[in-house]
């Protein structure tokens, strides 16, 4: 490591004579609050010898040290001392910058695939150039940019080509004395370091000290690249360290230096791809972005022109303009490769341009020309061994997340210095210091797919080397990363265009088996009884794109009826609804379409004005498109979804029937609209619930105004309404616009109402009562839990149950009616006309006192089946009252909830004689609970008694002791019809209050 103790401030203060000295040491007192710095003991500086000296400068001051020595030297008459030192720093400087020059003036000759002269090149970068100038040159305070784009678009070689400016006096002169490069993805193998052996690793020999390089912090430019490729996790935000000499994780360091904890004075430019875009820009301080957008069409021109000469330069761009593939070669990277691929052809005499509409078929022609240009008189059979050794290396870098291969790496593989000079010369591999890398990131994944169409039964089996069923789910159980583009290469190569190619040069490869390999896996992922889920099917669609087997294709697509798929943007948009539509199986749709992606005024967040420009037009077209695949579905689940006022006009238009779509042809069934922003004025309503089929609509979350109401139930009111269940909850409804919506249900085919979570307070129930007294109403279900609710609720509620023919479940939990409420009710369970069969007063502030009324209606009362009255404070007392009851034989209850209710486990020898004696109850929720085991045991006895119908216990048995636990386990496990369930009836209730979670992609 580079010495970082200040030899170099030492051998100036040895120049001192001994009064200077002194003088130096009396100076020094008050030298340290001109920097607004704590002084150093005069104690610790009298007596301190010029070794010691320098010390404890470096101790106190270490970014410091060296401009309080040159002030002082001025001070003490040693002007000579003070221009030495300034000189030989400028000289350590000047050499740094002369090594970087040479150093990255190779690298952009050799390995950045520019072959152009750097004034084309800067004819392309013109705008990107200017603002990176302008970034830094503006500033004098630290500052982070980060350049942004797709793969392959360049952001590393305008990098490479900053730094080589500013070594060559062109850039940042007077900005960063220090600018130091690292390609982080080089670090994978690290796994603990400090910033000092890093920075080290750069300087050479007779450098400043690391003391002297980061005395001024302001001065320095750290440049890091790689951030896509890097295994680490930099998302941490506790543990970090402010020292720059300190060895720690790799991911403690990187993550210190990002987070301006560590040297928070520098500066920061940063390259991060998509995949580390969405991690790490979170992360960073006031980030200014420079975006790469790739090769306009003038640019394409100046490239082609500068890659081969004038006349050769316009043909290829012509040619290439009217074949439409302008676009294709806009990627930096794969316009390289086409203009190398092309000279090769040149060079052996062929004419033909090669034709290639996607990534695979444009890889496998690169490389496929690269091996005729290296092999072109070997057999396939050794072109395929060839390159089984080079895929091999790529796919086990990829399952250990390597980037940066060794000699060992190499020769594991069987990649002899032959075979590698070979390859370096093809530009598949590239030097990288002492190591190997591919020429290119995305190569490498090229030929890691690869892999998969070469490897036979018969060769040796490499543990870390996943099987293409773990390939797969690397790739749809994640987000954006670098095994989404092995995915797509994986599809794109599994076609007979790419067989043919390769066929002539390496024998017949395994796509069909590869083929059948992936459809296998695929399929199931649909089945039902799968664990597994299709997580992201965008990422599927992603890959289906680069097939274009249009049978293929299909067969993938049919095998899913139901999807669920996050739009996060415009392109996400446009895969699914492209796919989509070719399905012919899919019945149920789940989308969750994200804020940005019908943005109708630009936010500078996502996008510039020009993208957002595009964007706009693009999600139009393709929310048009997509559309058109709800008339066949039968449920479609629009989950906080982000729509404008555009967005609901195109579902209206395309939900309508027309002389192409009848009326009839439309299948949807079930309709969600969670969470749902901006619905319209709610004229969508008169477009659904026209719909012959539509039995189903949840619009819980949803914000319902008094307008939109009136149009929800004018809708409702229609003859040709099928509706039979309307969930509404959480959509802030009024006591007015209640009692709309129990008007126009007295004569409608609603049979489940939820209205939970809306502030109706006791008039609108009144209203919801009137509408159940009327003979027209068809209400089974009434869901009115955080209502606002009271006990006078509940006496308008005792007119209805006792005149009501049809309704079976009424649910008030979570409302204030308290016992003089409970009452009310059991009046009217006592009534012989109730028919109530379930009801739910969870958390309705009940005490023992309503009890001895509940047990008298479980013991008249035939018709109650199911009883909830969880989280009340019903004691021992109340419990005892209910245990009475059920022991009657008239009691007919099956389900009783005491789930989180106040009891002791004294009750449990009366809940016991009651599961012995109770003919009819099979469910018993005492969830929430934690009882003694004494009271474990009492439960365990009876249920293991012959005449305990319990079929479901609640209970959380993780809370229990473990001599309860194994007590619990034992009698479950002997009683084959009994289970002990935590949450038992959440789903349940959840589902019938038609309560949605907010969207996340578990949901």
């Amino acid at each position: 490591m580079v010495d970082t103790s200040g030899y170099g401030l030492l051998k100036h203060l040895r120049k001192l004579s001994d009064g200077e000295f002194w003088s130096f040491k009396e100076l020094l007192r008050k030298e340290p609050e001109k920097f607004k710095l704590k002084p150093i003991s005069w104690m610790k500086i009298e007596n301190a010898s010029k070794e010691e000296l320098v010390m404890l400068l470096n101790t106190h001051y270490p970014k410091q040290a060296w401009d309080m020595a040159l002030s002082l030297f001025l001070q003490v008459n040693r002007e000579d001392l003070s221009i030495m030192a300034q000189k030989k720093r400028r000289y350590k400087q000047t050499k740094y910058k002369k090594f970087m020059k040479t150093t990255f003036q190779s690298i952009w000759t050799l390995e950045s695939n520019i072959c152009i002269p750097d004034r084309s090149y800067h004819l392309i970068v013109e705008h990107q150039y200017r603002k990176l100038q302008n970034i830094f040159d503006s500033e004098s305070e630290p500052v982070t940019a980060v350049v942004t784009g797709p793969t392959g678009e360049g952001k590393t070689v305008f990098l490479r080509k900053a730094m080589l400016d500013w070594a060559s006096g062109i850039l940042w002169q007077n900005r960063f004395q220090y600018v130091f490069f690292f390609s982080v993805l080089s670090l994978n193998n690290t796994t603990e370091l400090s910033l000092a052996e890093l920075i080290s690793s750069k300087l050479p020999e007779s450098s400043e000290t690391l003391n002297d390089i980061l005395s001024d912090p302001k001065k320095i430019l750290f440049i890091l690249d790689g951030f896509d490729y890097l295994k680490f996790d930099l998302e941490l935000r506790t543990n970090l360290c402010n020292d720059w000499r300190k060895i720690l994780p790799t991911q403690i360091i990187l993550s210190s230096l990002l987070q301006k904890i560590m040297l928070p004075e520098s500066s920061l430019l940063l390259e991060l791809g998509h995949i580390s875009l969405p991690k790490i820009f979170p992360l960073l301080q006031y980030p200014r972005d420079i975006t790469i957008q790739g090769f306009s069409e003038r640019c394409l021109k100046t490239y082609f022109i500068s890659f081969f000469n004038t006349e050769k330069g316009i043909e290829v761009f012509e040619n290439l303009k009217s074949n439409q593939m302008l676009k294709l070669c806009s990627n930096p990277y794969l316009c390289w490769m086409f203009c190398s691929c092309l000279k090769w052809q040149f060079d052996r005499e062929e004419e033909a341009y090669f034709q290639a509409k996607t990534d695979s078929v444009f890889f496998t022609s690169f490389m496929v020309s690269a091996f005729k240009s290296a092999y072109a008189s070997n057999p396939p059979k050794q072109n395929r061994a060839q390159l089984k050794s080079l895929c091999t290396l790529a796919v086990e870098g990829m399952w250990k997340q390597l980037f940066v291969f060794d000699s060992e790496d190499l020769r594991r593989n069987g990649i002899s210095e032959s075979d590698k000079a070979v390859w370096l010369r093809m530009k598949f591999l590239q030097n990288h210091d002492n190591h190997i890398v591919f020429y290119h990131p995305t190569l490498q994944l090229y030929f890691a797919s690869m892999f998969y169409f070469l490897k036979q039964d018969k060769d040796t089996h490499v543990p870390v080397i996943g099987s293409i069923p773990q390939l797969l789910r690397k790739i749809y159980a994640r987000d954006h990363t670098q095994w989404l583009q092995i995915g797509i290469f994986l599809f794109g190569l599994a076609t007979e265009q790419v067989a043919s190619l390769l066929k002539p040069y390496f024998g017949f490869i395994q796509h069909r088996d590869v083929r059948q390999e992936v459809m296998r896996y695929l399929k199931s992922l649909s089945q039902r009884e799968c664990c597994e889920k299709l997580e992201r099917p965008q990422n599927l669609f992603a890959c289906l794109r680069d097939n274009k087997e249009e049978k293929f294709v299909r067969e993938v697509v049919d095998l899913f009826e139901e999807i669920t798929v996050d739009i996060t943007n415009s392109h996400v948009l446009s895969i699914i609804a492209n796919h989509l539509q070719k399905s012919s199986k899919l019945k149920k749709l789940h989308l969750h379409i994200q804020k940005r992606v019908f943005l109708e005024i630009h936010d500078p967040e996502y996008s510039d004005s020009e993208t957002f420009t595009q964007d706009k037009k693009n999600a139009a077209e393709y929310w048009k498109k997509l559309c058109h695949i709800f008339v066949n579905l039968h449920v479609l689940d629009l989950d906080s979804c982000n729509f404008n006022k555009q967005v609901i006009e195109e579902l209206c238009n395309v939900l309508s029937p027309s002389p192409k779509i009848p009326l009839m042809a439309f299948k949807l069934e079930s309709l969600l609209c969670s969470f749902m922003t901006n619905f319209g004025d709610g004229s969508l309503f008169h477009t659904l619930l026209q719909l012959p089929h539509l039995k189903y609509l949840n619009l819980y979350g949803t914000n319902l105004s008094n307008s939109r109401i009136e149009n929800l139930c004018s809708a409702l009111r229609r003859s040709t309404c099928k509706v039979e269940e309307l969930l509404l909850g959480k959509c802030d409804i009024s006591s007015e616009a209640c009692g709309i919506i129990a008007t126009s249900l007295m004569n409608s085919k609603v049979k489940h109402l939820s209205l939970v979570e809306n502030p109706l307070k006791n008039k609108g129930v009144m209203s919801l009562c009137e509408m159940l007294k009327d003979p027209s109403c068809v209400l089974e279900t009434l869901m009115l839990s955080y209502c606002c609710l009271t006990f006078i609720a509940c006496g308008h509620l005792y007119e209805a149950l006792v005149s009501n023919k049809h309704l079976s479940l009424l649910d008030l939990g979570s409302n204030f009616l308290e016992d003089t409420g409970v009452n009310l009710l059991c009046e009217a369970l006592k009534d012989p006309n109730c028919i109530l069969k379930e009801l739910w007063l969870s958390g309705c502030f009940l005490t023992s006192e309503c009890c001895e009324e509940i047990s008298a209606v479980l013991t008249c009362n035939n018709n109650l089946k199911t009883l909830k009255l969880g989280n009340n404070d019903i004691e021992d007392t109340g419990v005892k009252h209910l245990c009475e009851a059920l022991s009657h034989p008239n009691c007919k209850l099956e389900c009783l909830g005491l789930d989180l209710c106040k009891f002791t486990s004294d009750c449990c020898e009366d809940l016991a004689s009651a599961l012995t004696t109770c003919k009819t109850l099979n469910s018993l929720n005492l969830d929430w609970k934690t009882l003694e085991h004494s009271g474990v045991v009492a439960l365990c006895e009876a249920l293991n008694h012959k005449k305990c119908n319990l079929k479901m216990l609640g209970l959380d048995k993780s809370a229990f002791s473990v001599e309860s636990q194994t007590l619990l386990q034992a009698v479950e496990k002997k009683n084959n019809n009994l289970s002990i369930l935590h949450y038992p009836w959440v789903e349940e209730e959840r589902k019938k209050r038609g309560v949605r979670l907010v969207w996340n992609s578990k949901n």
